[in-house]
């Protein structure tokens, strides 16, 4: 086991390498950086100044090694459009981003897995077919339609929540319930297809001819093997729901990351947009590879494959 998470690791610092080799780049594609700040009506003196006060006149080696060491201590430059630290505006978005990823991944996880396996007891039943309208339509209805809907429906409308906002907690009822709506539908169908194969199998078979009862077989040595492609799947939808909620963060007025990500964008504050990709990406490989590594403590026969 311990040879497996080291092999993982391995392979996730190469990617995390990988991954920071691309953020610093971003500052690049659009060409000389200097220009950029400087403006359409930028002087030559003034581009000269810039890449000097930045650093941009240092060979692109030094700079990127210069940039990774600054970003493991929590530097990540200033934002060229506010003129103050970075990690200082991410740290004043990044809680509502994460409270939101998080919270309707749980929503999703309580309703898919549940769902999926009721589904899974009867195929082609009631609850199957149920289950299957739903799979379809949350993968059918754009995120943003669904988001307005519901501001429309339940904001305007009834007033029963905000429409938006974050001052109250009730501010993220609707765009919780949106976002997990979203990855619902993905891990109830593995929950879903993995209990067909593991209650199909001769294990489960003994089992029940042993007497046992029916909830000591599905969750006590069923689900124990069903979920491990849901393990794979969930961390994968964490990472989306974290790195994806730009569509409802605008949608719902939320000043989280994603939103922060979009104005950087149109402001061409390059520096801000670097350091979301590169913590987000950081999220998104440590989830995977802790869901390796979660995968082969369930399943002992995973920790004998290659790297």
């Amino acid at each position: 086991m311990t040879l497996f998470i080291l092999k993982r690791l391995l392979i996730a610092f190469f990617v995390c390498l990988a991954v920071s080799a691309i953020s610093f780049a971003l500052m690049f594609l659009s060409g000389d950086p200097a220009i950029a700040i400087a403006g359409s009506g930028g002087r030559a003196e003034d581009a000269a100044a810039i890449r000097v006060a930045y650093g941009f006149d240092r060979p692109i080696l030094v700079q990127y090694a210069d940039w990774v060491w600054s970003a493991l201590h929590g530097d990540f430059g200033q934002s060229i459009y506010f003129n103050i630290p970075v990690s200082e505006i991410i740290g004043n978005r990044i809680g509502v981003t994460l409270t939101l990823g998080f919270v309707a991944f749980a929503v999703a996880l309580i309703v898919a897995v549940p769902l999926g396996i009721a589904a899974a007891m009867r195929p082609n039943g009631l609850i199957d077919r149920l289950a299957l309208i739903l799979a379809v339509t949350g993968q059918a209805i754009p995120s943003f339609w669904l988001g307005l809907m519901a501001i429309v429906v339940f904001g305007a409308w009834y007033g029963w929540v905000p429409i938006s906002g974050t001052e109250e907690w009730q501010g993220y009822i609707l765009p919780v319930i949106v976002l997990s709506y979203y990855a619902l539908p993905a891990m109830m169908r593995i929950t879903r297809s993995g209990m067909i194969d593991v209650l199909a199998s001769d294990y489960v078979r003994a089992a029940y001819a042993k007497g046992l009862p029916a909830h000591r077989v599905i969750w006590g040595h069923a689900l124990r093997n069903a979920v491990l492609p849901l393990v794979s799947l969930a961390a994968v939808q964490l990472g989306l729901l974290l790195s994806g909620s730009i569509v409802i963060e605008s949608v719902f007025a939320l000043n989280g990351m994603g939103r922060l990500a979009w104005e950087s964008l149109l402001r061409s504050d390059l520096p801000v947009v670097q350091a979301i990709i590169l913590l987000l990406s950081l999220l998104y490989v440590a989830l995977t590879t802790l869901a390796d590594i979660v995968n082969a403590m369930l399943d002992p026969r995973l920790r004998g494959g290659s790297i």
